[in-house]
């Protein structure tokens, strides 16, 4: 770590619904098959309610399938094509920049993560994918002619959450699964909970949100601003204690999201120094 960094701070997001509108494979990839997003998402969770199976998984075998069905490419570069056409909202696009500098003023790192059950691949062809030091995201497994033929990935609502273990011990594999379980003090992990701020928009989320909040860690529950009603609907968040924040996803300059974060920052500056004093005594 630099040493002008006193320590990191993890901003940790979803994606479909918390940085974009709607989910990802609705800009591109479904009408390119020829359905309608409810046809395409009744088909895969029908799929997975016939099967017994997870939807997560059902939805990447339907995009296997359709795609296959309508000669589309199944090669990640399509798929990061697909990427491009995503719309982020208000303020995504300049928020890393500003929030990180935000951070390095106080002398702090700021991360930032995708934690999400969309495509990595799609998400990789967005206009953001070099903000993140991690994407943690279903995908595919590629074949010798680079084309997708199995998942490689999937990411649920549940195990979405060994992701969150994984930053806070440092490890970034996926693959990974001996130093992620090995025992770690508090004090020496790479980004303590207490250090994490979890960014979600719905049921999804909420066992990273939770498990993020009850470890010391900030949760925050955004909505589509141009939604009526959402606000609302997320208030049975606070109330059954799963989030500390709720409020638009709106990321521009002086927006409720801004001066959210930035004031968890700095309750995480001040708790840090607070700490240190409290250990020189």
């Amino acid at each position: 770590m630099n040493d002008t960094f006193r320590f990191t701070i993890a901003l940790i997001y979803d994606f479909d619904g918390t940085l974009a509108p709607g989910n990802m494979q609705e800009y591109d990839f479904i009408p390119a098959v020829g359905k309608s997003n409810k046809e395409f998402w009744t088909e895969a969770n029908s799929l997975a309610e016939e099967q017994d199976a997870d939807m997560v998984l059902t939805y990447m075998a339907r995009m296997i399938q359709e795609a296959k069905s309508k000669g589309l490419s199944l090669r990640r570069e399509a798929f990061q094509e697909s990427g491009r056409r995503v719309t982020l909202f208000a303020g995504v696009e300049e928020w890393f920049a500003r929030i990180n500098a935000y951070g390095a003023e106080r002398g702090i790192r700021i991360l930032h993560y995708i934690n999400s059950s969309g495509l990595k691949e799609i998400i990789e062809g967005t206009s953001i994918a070099g903000e993140f030091r991690k994407i943690y995201a279903c995908s595919f497994l590629y074949d010798v002619d680079g084309i997708a033929y199995w998942p490689a990935v999937a990411v649920n609502y549940t195990n979405k959450t060994q992701f969150i273990f994984k930053i806070n011990k440092g490890v970034e594999s996926v693959f990974d699964s001996k130093l992620v379980n090995r025992y770690i003090p508090e004090n020496e992990r790479a980004v303590p909970f207490r250090h994490m701020i979890y960014v979600g928009d719905g049921t999804t989320d909420i066992p990273c949100m939770r498990l993020v909040k009850n470890f010391g860690g900030h949760s925050i529950a955004v909505y589509n601003p141009a939604q009526k009603g959402a606000r609302r609907e997320m208030a049975s968040l606070i109330h059954d204690n799963r989030v500390s924040h709720v409020c638009p996803a709106d990321y521009t300059a002086g927006s409720e999201m801004d001066t959210l974060v930035k004031t968890i920052i700095d309750k995480i500056d001040l708790d840090d120094r607070l700490e240190k004093l409290e250990v020189v005594k």
